[in-house]
């Protein structure tokens, strides 16, 4: 099967030596992802706000990958502070409310900057 990386051209990618996502066959993965842009953290104590970024980020990431976020299988979301679950859970639901994949909310103890408060990975599978 054939493999294809999918950037989101951050210089940690080549340091740390990781894709955005990968598709191999008709499987997506996708890393990790915060609500940062560039250098800056969007959203800052926003957890809502933050949610919906990433989300988007995915989703675009998703489609350089040939998906969409109908494709999306299972969401894992892990949060600094688990009483922001009702703000998360809205912007998950501002995405998925029809789609309904199976999804995980995990609490952390902490990012590697304190401003971030959630982190999302996604599979994918693309229909046949």
């Amino acid at each position: 099967m054939n493999r294809k990386n999918i950037s989101s051209n951050t210089k940690w990618e080549d340091i740390v030596g990781y894709s955005r996502a990968v598709r191999v066959g008709n499987i997506i993965e996708v890393a990790g992802t915060t609500a940062v842009n560039g250098d800056k953290i969007v959203g800052i104590g926003n957890p809502y706000e933050q949610t919906v970024f990433i989300f988007k980020k995915i989703q675009e990431s998703l489609i350089l990958a040939g998906a969409t976020m109908r494709d999306v299988v299972r969401t894992r979301m892990f949060v600094t502070n688990m009483d922001d679950w009702e703000e998360i859970g809205r912007a998950h639901g501002d995405f998925f409310r029809e789609i309904k994949p199976v999804s995980t909310m995990l609490e952390v103890s902490r990012f590697i900057d304190e401003k971030i408060l959630i982190e999302i990975e996604v599979s994918a599978i693309i229909s046949k």
